[in-house]
C-alpha cells in the first residue's frame, strides 16, 4: 500500500492518460464527421486538452523536485510522464496536419487508423490504472503491455496498406504528399502508446 503522497504520482499518470483518450476521441470525431469549416475550432479544443496535459505533467515534475522519497526511481517517473504526454502531443500533431494541409475530404483508411489509436489510448489508461498494483499483480500489467504492443503492430499493418492504397489510387501529388504526412503521424501515435508500455515494462524490471 502506497502512502498518500505517493498516490499522487499514479493518479497523475492516469489523469494524463485520460487526456490522451480525450484527444483521441476528439480526433475520431474529426475524421468520422469531417467538416473542413469546423476543423480550426476542433483543433483549438484539441490544443486545450494538450495544454491541460502539459499542466498535469508540470505538476508532477514540481512535486518530484520537492520529494525526498518516491514510489519509483525518479528517472522512471520522469520517463513515464514524458511518454504519456507524448501520446497527446502526437494526436494533436495529426489534427494540425489535417488543418494546415487544407484537407477537404478524409481518406477511409484514416478512420481505421484513428480507431486503433483510440483503442491504444484506452489501453494505456487501463494500464496506468493498474500500475499502482505493480508489485502485487505484475502479470496483469504485462497483459496490458502485450495488448498495446499488439495494437501497435496492427497500426503498422494499416499504415503500410494505407500508403499502398494512397499511391495506387491517388493521382494528385499534393494530396499524396499531405496524406503521407498524416498517415505517418497516425502511426507515430500508436508508437507513442507503445513507448508508454515500454516505460512501464522498464519500471517493472527495476522495481519488482
Amino acid at each position: 500500500m502506497f502512502k498518500k503522497q505517493d498516490s499522487f504520482y499514479f493518479e497523475n499518470f492516469v489523469a494524463c492518460a485520460d487526456s490522451a483518450c480525450q484527444a483521441a476521441a476528439m480526433l475520431r470525431q474529426v475524421v468520422e464527421h469531417y467538416d473542413p469549416d469546423r476543423i480550426y475550432q476542433q483543433l483549438e479544443e484539441m490544443h486545450n486538452i494538450e495544454h491541460k496535459a502539459d499542466q498535469q505533467r508540470h505538476e508532477l515534475l514540481a512535486a518530484l523536485v520537492k520529494a525526498f522519497i518516491t514510489p519509483l526511481e525518479r528517472e522512471d517517473i520522469m520517463d513515464l510522464s514524458r511518454s504519456i504526454d507524448e501520446v497527446t502531443d502526437k494526436i494533436e500533431d495529426v489534427g494540425i496536419r489535417i488543418y494546415y494541409n487544407n484537407i477537404r475530404t478524409i481518406q477511409p483508411d484514416a478512420i481505421a487508423m484513428v480507431d486503433v489509436v483510440v483503442r491504444c489510448c484506452q489501453a494505456v489508461k487501463s494500464m496506468m490504472q493498474e500500475f499502482p498494483n505493480f508489485k502485487s499483480a505484475p502479470k496483469e500489467l504485462y497483459q496490458h503491455i502485450i495488448e498495446i504492443n499488439s495494437m501497435e503492430g496492427e497500426a503498422d499493418k494499416l499504415y503500410i496498406q494505407s500508403m499502398h492504397n494512397l499511391h495506387s489510387n491517388c493521382t494528385d501529388p499534393l494530396t499524396v504528399i499531405a496524406w503521407r504526412e498524416i498517415y505517418n503521424y497516425l502511426e507515430k501515435c500508436a508508437d507513442a502508446c507503445e513507448h508508454v508500455a515500454d516505460a512501464v515494462e522498464s519500471a517493472l524490471m527495476k522495481n519488482t
